[in-house]
């Protein structure tokens, strides 16, 4: 069978009338997001101290006000009440002091589906900032979609593949963030909630991210992404794809890929490489297993 790409959609897990905003109350034993991924200098690589774990592309430096791509969508396995994710940060600061927004796809305990997420913080993941709408932020504009609503149908192994659209951009007369999903204009952080992206970001990522609790006395078995290593290539691993940012005068650019920083926490659990489709633009494989006789 050959195999067709094509876009997810985006349930309402209840219909909401114009006006109104529609939204999930999640699990009481949903992980927290605490992290100290952004601790240190992009150049000196992931900490671990938080038991996170990621597969991802940056592109660092510069003037940064926005970035998009294509996820294709799949429902990893997670275990111990850890969590598995692929979204698209957008990050200003370091430590402490670092800002994002984020928007992605889930899988988490407590919820049977893949589920459409945002979230953001302004003191590096320690007091501000929530999943969603679960605290004051982000402004829900549309009625059109629940944010930490269900994704369906996902990819399968081997065929279709199913994929959200996420954009995220900086509106340079209000100071506003704007998040795009599958062309819905969803709503925007206010920038005032936020002291480094209250100018511009610095950084973006895309890619996986689950929790690593070790809770078995070894490695997770949690997924990131399809479950597959990216050397299994297209409709196996999952991907990125049309990685693009948004520059200083506000146009929209495809990421050079020599421009690029792979950041892979442990490549013998999760990895990720650079793919070569024709149409596809910028963009990458990554995803693993977790657990393994080479990650312990």
């Amino acid at each position: 069978m050959k195999a067709k790409t094509l876009e997810a959609e985006l349930l309402q897990d209840w219909q909401c009338p114009k006006g109104t905003t529609p939204i999930v109350r999640s699990p009481q034993n949903r992980p927290r997001r605490k992290t100290s991924f952004f601790s240190s200098s992009i150049q000196s690589g992931v900490h671990l101290s938080n038991n996170h774990e990621y597969a991802t592309i940056s592109l660092h430096g510069g003037n940064l006000f926005g970035a998009s791509g294509r996820l294709n969508v799949w429902k990893p396995a997670i275990f111990n009440g850890e969590f598995s994710l692929t979204q698209i940060w957008v990050v200003a600061g370091r430590g402490t002091e670092v800002n994002t927004v984020e928007a992605g796809w889930q899988v988490y305990p407590g919820r049977n589906y893949t589920r459409l997420f945002i979230f953001w913080t302004s003191d590096g993941y320690q007091r501000t900032g929530c999943y969603n709408l679960e605290c004051p932020g982000f402004v829900q504009t549309s009625h059109k979609l629940t944010l930490g609503g269900k994704i369906v149908p996902i990819s399968r192994y081997g065929g279709d593949q199913f994929e959200i659209s996420i954009y995220i951009h900086k509106d340079k007369k209000s100071g506003n963030w704007w998040l795009r999903i599958m062309e819905i204009d969803v709503g925007y952080w206010p920038g005032s909630i936020f002291n480094k992206l209250s100018d511009r970001g610095d950084t973006v990522f895309w890619g996986g991210e689950i929790v690593n609790s070790g809770s078995q006395g070894h490695h997770t078995s949690t997924q990131m992404g399809s479950g597959h290593f990216p050397s299994e290539g297209y409709r196996k691993a999952s991907y990125v794809r049309n990685l693009r940012y948004v520059d200083e005068s506000r146009a929209i650019k495809d990421a050079d890929p020599h421009n690029l920083a792979p950041l892979v926490s442990r490549p013998e659990c999760y990895d990720l490489q650079m793919g070569n489709i024709n149409n596809y633009g910028t963009h990458f494989f990554y995803s693993g297993p977790g657990f393994s006789d080479k990650c312990k």
